[in-house]
């Protein structure tokens, strides 16, 4: 299968498309933004990486080139480095990611990634013989560690760095000022908060909440593009957030530290059955 197969996309205006690998059926499947910027190209997330998501961008027409030059400069920005977003990362020569997680990514710790596909996930193969047992997300060598407050420059556009941990200990925010938009990875999107994961800590996810809470009460945010399922805006940022925070008592402590003791336990046994074979 051709990655023009594999991945679709949708422009949403502004220099923004929203892609989505369309035979991965899951509630895992990630949202995938690109960002064009006057001189800098910007991927918010990866994908699985079972097709290659440079190509797509080129054979689909959206790698604008620079002026009198071939396409301007391509960045891969993870929010974070489980599996559905950062396994696309291998086929980018630039790639960022958070500092905590940098250590995992280069590694290829499919422990702190998460891994976890399942064959009923994919409605086609992307090719003759493959099986999600032989699915990792293979080692990759960021060529920039970010940090809170740095700021992504596209040129006309720039992106600022707000390092959320809760969901996992190195997610992020890419927030377009200018343009009240923030990107919001897997720290928030239109369901339910996940924070039972190896690396997920409530106390920081409520602080999290809190920053994103004070985002909407400053006027900073109109619009948010997750990590998964649909475009919100600011009233339903702000109501996510403040009923995380609101839920995160004793009884939600309890029951998400014996999820997480599973959910471990699960993911050591899978990934080592899948690193034996």
């Amino acid at each position: 299968m051709s990655a023009l197969e594999w991945f679709a996309h949708k422009p949403l205006g502004g220099g923004i498309f929203w892609i989505q690998e369309r035979f991965y059926e899951s509630g895992n499947r990630a949202n995938i933004w690109l960002v064009r910027g006057s001189q800098r190209d910007v991927v918010i997330d990866a994908g699985l990486g079972l097709r290659s998501l440079p190509d797509y961008l080129r054979d689909a027409g959206l790698l604008a080139p620079a002026e009198g030059a071939g396409p301007r400069p391509l960045l891969a920005v993870a929010t974070h480095v489980h599996f559905d977003h950062s396994g696309g990362l291998q086929h980018f020569e630039e790639v960022a990611v958070h500092s905590a997680e940098a250590a995992a990514l280069l590694r290829g710790d499919n422990y702190e990634a998460v891994t976890w596909l399942s064959d009923r996930e994919v409605a086609r193969p992307p090719r003759p013989g493959w099986s999600a047992r032989q699915f990792r997300v293979p080692p990759v060598r960021p060529s920039r560690l970010l940090q809170e407050g740095d700021v992504i420059s596209l040129g006309d556009r720039q992106l600022t760095v707000m390092h959320m941990p809760g969901h996992s200990r190195g997610s992020i925010c890419l927030h377009d000022k200018d343009r009240k938009i923030l990107f919001s990875g897997d720290v928030v999107y239109d369901g339910s908060m996940i924070d039972w994961l190896p690396y997920s800590r409530i106390s920081d996810y409520v602080a999290s909440c809190q920053r994103l809470m004070e985002l909407v009460d400053r006027g900073l945010v109109e619009k948010v593009l997750p990590g998964h399922f649909n475009i919100f805006g600011a009233e339903r940022l702000y109501r996510l957030a403040s009923n995380y925070i609101s839920q995160a008592g004793v009884c939600h402590k309890i029951s998400t530290c014996a999820m997480r003791s599973i959910a471990s336990i699960a993911l050591r046994v899978t990934n080592s059955r899948t690193t034996s074979q």
